[in-house]
């Protein structure tokens, strides 16, 4: 069984837990240069704001606004990842806000029902966290974003996807489902697919004669039940986060082949973000330990997976491999523990807007500094040659730039001059 957890309205809850005054108001969260509406609070939703509206048009609204503190939100989003591990080893996280946690049969049955295990996570992740979330459970990971869409729209949080989805699928336009954006949701509209339970029916041949990828052919195996996506996000036409992470073919004992191990997967994390056109404010880079969890489960708090991870924040947004590898490098030496086995790394960057939108009047674009530019011509010849072909050495590139972030909270889990004081 497949578990997708989902942090509500994560930015604006992440200033809630260190900010009670902001509880029941309105309060939006701007996205780098304090551009636009990136996350609402359900009191901003009601009053009709959309997600992308302009700062500039929303002064003098009585909307309490707060600059991107995406070194809080990257913490916080490590919190939670490390919480969800007390529940399992197997934590695949897919974004800021969103996991996968993957549970053997027996899972559901130990803890008294699905539901049960459903409502321990909620609990535990906002005690220990501050921040409310949302629990899908499914055989597949595309019915474990259903479930949990459905899920946090419910009184208690949960939702369990039947065994047979069908009535489920058939009341969701095909554009809701994971993995679908909006050129293909026409495409499949013209095909005479206009919902969840339609493309599911759909066959080989169908996306054959279509010339549809065969990543929508996994989705709609997925959707009746059959595992069948990768463990990274499917690509979308505006994803907020983009990771990459592997388990090791054999545990990793040693700093260099860890740090090479991050390296590589920040490289193909950054293609991924310039075939996107997108810039990232930060990463979290992640690693976990091969050395099996402590007797007690996840019932007993003192049970603790080894799941360690590590938040950065670029002086600008950048989608360039050179000034990545340079500002994750202090982070994975950092994370490596001598004599600690490791099966698993990755990295996940958080806080993505269209290249240029982060740009302003006084500094180049990000594409036009030779960092980014040498990026496009590794891309280039990699699409060429072939993947891997000519990659970057994980060598640090001097940052000038600065971002505009004039609503700024403290970083109250990261800077001991910052933090949370009690009167």
């Amino acid at each position: 069984m497949i578990s997708l957890v989902d942090a509500n309205n994560f930015y604006v809850s992440c200033e809630r837990a260190f900010d009670p005054k902001l509880e029941g108001k309105p309060v939006a969260v701007l996205s780098n240069n304090d551009g636009c509406v990136i996350s609402r609070s359900p009191e901003c939703k009601a009053l009709g704001i959309e997600m992308g509206t302009p700062y500039f048009k929303l002064k003098n609204t009585g909307i309490l606004f707060r600059s991107s503190n995406y070194e809080l939100y990257g913490d916080m989003s490590a919190r939670i990842a490390a919480t969800l591990g007390t529940f399992t080893p197997d934590v695949e996280q897919y974004s800021i806000d969103e996991a996968f946690l993957h549970f053997d049969d027996g899972a559901g049955r130990r803890a008294g029902g699905w539901e049960a295990l459903g409502k321990a996570i909620r609990a535990r992740v906002l005690k220990w966290t501050g921040i409310p979330c949302g629990v899908g459970f499914a055989p597949t990971r595309t019915l474990a974003k259903i479930a949990n869409h459905i899920g946090k729209k419910l009184p208690g949080g949960v939702y369990i996807m039947p065994e047979n989805p069908n009535a489920v699928l058939e009341g969701l336009p095909v554009e809701e489902v994971w993995g679908v954006g909006r050129r293909l949701a026409e495409r499949l509209h013209r095909s005479g697919v206009s919902t969840a339970r339609k493309l599911a029916m759909c066959g080989p041949e169908f996306f054959r004669r279509g010339h549809f990828a065969v990543t929508l052919a996994r989705t709609a195996m997925e959707l009746r039940g059959i595992p069948a996506t990768e463990a990274d996000p499917v690509d979308r036409e505006n994803p907020q986060s983009v990771n990459v992470s592997r388990m090791f073919g054999e545990p990793v004992t040693d700093a260099e082949g860890l740090s090479e191990a991050v390296a590589t997967h920040a490289s193909a994390a950054a293609a991924k973000l310039r075939k996107a056109g997108m810039v990232a404010a930060g990463a979290n880079v992640f690693v976990q330990e091969s050395a099996p969890p402590r007797t007690g489960g996840w019932k007993d708090e003192n049970w603790w997976t080894p799941f360690i991870t590590s938040t950065v924040t670029f002086d600008t947004p950048t989608a360039a491999t050179g000034e990545i590898l340079s500002a994750l490098r202090p982070a994975v030496e950092g994370l490596f523990v001598p004599g600690k086995r490791y099966r698993r790394t990755g990295v996940l960057f958080f806080g993505l807007e269209k290249e240029g939108a982060a740009g302003d009047l006084f500094h180049d674009r990000p594409s036009e500094r030779p960092a980014s530019k040498l990026s496009a011509t590794v891309d280039a010849i990699n699409a060429r040659l072939g993947r891997g072909t000519v990659f970057f050495a994980a060598s640090g590139v001097e940052r000038k730039w600065k971002m505009k972030r004039e609503m700024l909270s403290s970083r109250y889990t990261t800077r001991w001059d910052e933090l949370l004081v009690v009167k």
